[in-house]
């Protein structure tokens, strides 16, 4: 089985710069995406009649928003860690017969730090609804996790230490979710790639000398990691500030 996850920052804009072809492309059997920024009835997606569609939208129209696109359909779905209370539509959560997938947009803690604290809380939050979810079934996490987690996965950590993204905070909540039993799949793979980013900046020539962060991740309960065939970086792929990551798990 084989899963896809881009922070598309914008589906709109991404489909009009390859997104349809990349999807089919991959052969993914679902697609996740993130930073959709869009509200119901915006868009018609031609991503044929295999996939079914789930959305989370974020009430602030043009902002957050998760979406999956899968060709197997999930025993139930579910729309925020709790009933009624994910304004931002930052999380969604689908079933399946062997697994929980949960895809998430992480909170930003903005360039000022301004909402670290707010990072700190939603961060416990989310680790503590995972370990409920993977109490009944292994656990599937992709997204945009706004954290490199360790120098490896940054071009510049020795000047970008402190930054947004880059705190000791955020660092420390990525090492307590692993420490509650995930992997981090890519780093499974390959332990001391060096290079590996999945977003850059906009300014001009930083994707093109590749000076970038890796904050898009697959993670998967500890007890899955003998199912990881591949986890991987699509960083030829076009369409967004950030790239494709994928994985493929020896799951039925």
């Amino acid at each position: 089985m084989k899963l896809v996850s881009w922070n598309v920052n914008g589906l709109r804009s991404c489909v009009n710069k390859g997104f349809l072809d990349y999807c089919r492309l991959s052969e993914a059997d679902i697609c996740c995406v993130q930073e959709t920024k869009l509200q119901e009835g915006q868009i018609e997606l031609a991503l044929g009649e295999e996939f079914k569609a789930y959305w989370n939208y974020a009430v602030k129209k043009g902002y957050s928003g998760t979406a999956v696109f899968t060709k197997r359909e999930p025993l139930s779905v579910r729309y925020g860690m709790e009933e009624n209370e994910e304004p931002e539509g930052r999380i969604l959560t689908l079933e399946f017969e062997g697994f929980y997938l949960v895809t998430v947009y992480t909170p930003n803690a903005k360039r000022d730090l301004s909402r670290l604290d707010y990072r700190m809380e939603w961060e416990d939050r989310f680790r503590k609804y995972l370990q409920e979810l993977d109490k009944h079934k292994p656990v599937v996490v992709c997204g945009d996790l706004n954290v490199a987690r360790e120098d490896i996965d940054i071009k510049n950590a020795k000047g970008n230490r402190g930054s947004s993204g880059f705190t000791d905070e955020e660092r420390g909540k990525m090492k307590e979710l692993l420490g509650a039993g995930f992997v981090d799949t890519f780093r499974h793979s390959y332990p001391d790639r060096t290079d590996a980013f999945t977003w850059w900046s906009n300014m001009p020539g930083v994707r093109e000398r590749n000076v970038g962060w890796r904050i898009d991740y697959f993670l998967v309960s500890e007890r899955l990691a003998g199912a990881i065939v591949e986890a991987g970086i699509d960083a030829h792929v076009l369409g967004s500030d950030h790239c494709p990551v994928t994985l493929t798990l020896a799951l039925d």
